[in-house]
């Protein structure tokens, strides 16, 4: 299965919806908390182009936010997604 990252807030009811949804799927994640950390979420900005939580990545692929997780899953491109390979560098 795809590595997935997802930059949240304890407090954000978006970033809860999104975690279910992976759950529900039995998918595993690196949950990265910018709460109170301005360092994390400059981070998560530069990465993402957003400053909105959550920002979602499946393996190298931002995927966006919550909506955009609900999207793909509604267009049944998700689970697609979580079973692609990683990609492994060859030197």
């Amino acid at each position: 299965m795809t590595d997935v990252v997802i930059y949240s807030s304890a407090w954000c009811p978006f970033c809860v919806r999104a975690k279910h949804l992976l759950d529900s799927k039995g998918v595993r994640y690196d949950e990265i908390s910018v709460d109170g950390n301005p360092a994390v979420r400059a981070e998560m900005t530069r990465k993402a182009g957003r400053t909105s939580v959550p920002q979602i990545w499946i393996g190298q692929a931002h995927v966006g936010g919550c909506d955009d997780l609900y999207a793909l899953e509604r267009a049944g491109r998700l689970d697609a997604l979580l079973q692609a390979r990683p990609q492994t560098e060859t030197h």
